[in-house]
């Protein structure tokens, strides 16, 4: 049976096992990153797909700042290699995004597969002016307001806003820096 529901402590070994079957050690490396550590994901939302009783999928979401407007970086989103297109990531993304609108966030950029997330409503207009702090694929920033209009004039660099992570806690691996 599949579940999807909130990230707990216990499953920081195994997602960081899927993280790594899924992006390699590169994953370290990726700006994005770079806006993730030393920080604790979004209240409520960093969230796992469970099948029989084994985490199968992931997706955490990050509070930001986008050019003077506040929103949400998704990421990273994997799901276990052998059970690609059975939907679970699709359910998975519809869930986080209504779980943060649910929350009141109005905004939520992200750096991936413009074609993938365009079914969700990212499109890379919404982006705007907006720029990230390191190297990335433009083509590849991706933007979606979850309240009309958000991100509307948006301008300039994403920053980072999250809960500072100051124990091992939940954190655990998943929060290390890049060597």
């Amino acid at each position: 049976m599949i579940q999807i529901r909130d990230e707990r402590a216990a499953d920081v070994a195994a997602r960081e096992h899927l993280l790594d079957a899924c992006f390699g050690e590169a994953r370290f490396t990726k700006t994005c990153e770079r806006l993730r550590e030393g920080r604790l994901p979004a209240e409520g939302l960093a969230l796992v797909v469970e099948l029989d009783g084994r985490l199968v999928a992931t997706v955490r979401l990050w509070d930001v700042d986008a050019g003077g407007t506040p929103a949400l970086m998704l990421g990273p989103i994997a799901v276990e290699p052998g059970l690609h297109g059975l939907g679970i990531g699709h359910g998975l993304m519809r869930a986080a995004l209504a779980r943060a609108a649910a929350l009141g966030h109005r905004a939520v950029i992200l750096v991936g597969d413009a074609p993938y997330y365009a079914r969700f409503g990212f499109t890379r207009e919404r982006v705007g002016g907006l720029r990230l702090p390191g190297p990335y694929a433009p083509e590849r920033f991706l933007a979606l307001d979850l309240v009309p209009g958000t991100l509307d004039g948006a301008d300039g660099m994403v920053r980072a806003t999250g809960r500072h992570d100051s124990s091992a806690g939940l954190a655990g691996e998943g929060y290390r820096a890049a060597a």
